[in-house]
C-alpha cells in the first residue's frame, strides 16, 4: 500500500474518503458539457450494462441490472469500504441516476445527472462531487 493510501486508512476520516474512493473523488470535469442524459435515454444508457467510474484507487466497474438492482466489486476499494463487493438498487428520479448501496456510502442514496461526451460519461452527484465514467457497451 502506498504512504497516502495507508495513512488515509489509519485516518479518522475514513467515511468521507470512502465516498472519494467509491465515486470519483472531486475531479476537476464537469457535467456542462455533452449530450445529458435523462428519462428513457438514461435507463437505456445503463440498464444491463457496467459502467466503470474512476476512483482515486483504480476504477469501479457497476453492473446496473434491467431490474433496478445493482453490484460491484473490487478488491482495491475493500480497504475503505470494509467488504470487497456490496449489491443495492439504482432508479431514474428527476432526470437523474439515482443509486443505494446495502452497506458502502453508509447506504445512503445518491442521485447523479450524468452527461455524455464521446465515450466518456460526466457526472455530478448530488452532493456536489464530480467525475468521470465509461459505459461498457
Amino acid at each position: 500500500m502506498s504512504g497516502a493510501l495507508q495513512r488515509v486508512a489509519n485516518s479518522s476520516c475514513v467515511p468521507a474518503l470512502l465516498a472519494l474512493a467509491l465515486m470519483g473523488g472531486g475531479s476537476a470535469a464537469t457535467a456542462q458539457e455533452g449530450a445529458l442524459l435523462v428519462g428513457e435515454t438514461l435507463r437505456a444508457a445503463v440498464a444491463g450494462r457496467i459502467v466503470y467510474f474512476g476512483t482515486l484507487a483504480g476504477e469501479l466497474p457497476i453492473r446496473y441490472r434491467p431490474n433496478g438492482t445493482m453490484a460491484a466489486r473490487s478488491s482495491h476499494l475493500a480497504q475503505f469500504t470494509g467488504s470487497e463487493s456490496d449489491t443495492g438498487t439504482w432508479w431514474v428520479a428527476r432526470e437523474k441516476l439515482c443509486q443505494q448501496w446495502s452497506t458502502w456510502l453508509d447506504g445512503k442514496a445518491f442521485c447523479y445527472t450524468l452527461r455524455r461526451e464521446g465515450a466518456t460519461v460526466f457526472w455530478i452527484r448530488s452532493d456536489g462531487r464530480t467525475g468521470t465514467a465509461t459505459i461498457a457497451r
